[in-house]
């Protein structure tokens, strides 16, 4: 995926991008499946159209077992047609310089518990973001349900050391929003711990976070806006990224 049209093998799992409808059937059904707890059900979306959607199989069987989409964007000036967008208050990243890249509905078959699927689906990532230049990855990081107790640890945790640059971090425009700080006993409970893995790699490549998270009803999810900006990636998670992207 280095180019939009190679596909990236890695190990058993291939990477490729949506070659036909049934190929964006599918990864919808994955989407539903995780998302919405029915792969019969649709998740589908007017940004579907918009975005290119990687679709990570095993080589063997050809099951789909993880799929995102990715929706590239020329600059800041175009963060407001993003997913993100309609959720946050994103005014402030339309001044960003160089080109963008939205990560969105990145899930992985719950059937599939293998952590090479996570990593080879960054090794594509850093093959494309290398390819195209991209200098700010961005998404929405989701956790399971809408209730924000069982996640008040992870909340304390970001808050407390992944709060995006007052630059660039956006502010509130969902209806429905709860603040990252939290104010609850959380002795003896890690927060790092339970973060979901997607945003847990997002924070050890540097990572930051809007200081709150939106109620979405229609997922069944709460989720914070996070953004990566490659040129602030530590040195030795390059180094790791590249070699998975080898």
């Amino acid at each position: 995926m280095g180019k939009i049209d190679q596909a990236f093998v890695k190990g058993r799992y291939v990477v490729r991008l949506s070659r036909m409808p049934a190929d964006l059937r599918a990864a919808e059904a994955l989407r539903a499946l995780v998302f919405r707890g029915d792969a019969s059900r649709s998740d589908r979306d007017v940004f579907d159209a918009r975005c290119l959607h990687a679709l990570v199989e095993d080589v063997n069987s050809g099951v789909l077992v993880c799929c995102f989409r990715i929706l590239p964007l020329a600059s800041g000036a175009a963060i407001t047609e993003s997913y993100a967008a309609q959720s946050y208050d994103v005014t402030s990243l339309t001044a960003y310089h160089g080109k963008l890249l939205e990560l969105g509905r990145f899930c992985i078959h719950p059937d599939w518990q293998d952590p090479d699927i996570l990593r080879v689906a960054w090794g594509a990532l850093t093959n494309y973001v290398d390819a195209e230049e991209v200098q700010l990855l961005f998404g929405c990081s989701s956790f399971n349900g809408v209730d924000a107790v069982p996640h008040a640890a992870s909340f304390a945790h970001l808050h407390s050391g992944h709060l995006g640059p007052d630059q660039w971090r956006p502010g509130k425009k969902a209806v429905e929003t709860i603040p990252l700080a939290q104010k609850v006993d959380l002795s003896g409970q890690n927060g790092s711990n339970q973060l979901p893995p997607l945003l847990r790699t997002y924070l050890m490549m540097g990572g930051w976070v809007s200081d709150h998270a939106v109620v979405d009803r229609d997922l069944g999810t709460l989720h914070v806006f996070t953004g990566v900006e490659i040129a602030s990636i530590p040195p030795a998670r390059k180094r790791l990224l590249r070699a998975l992207a080898a």
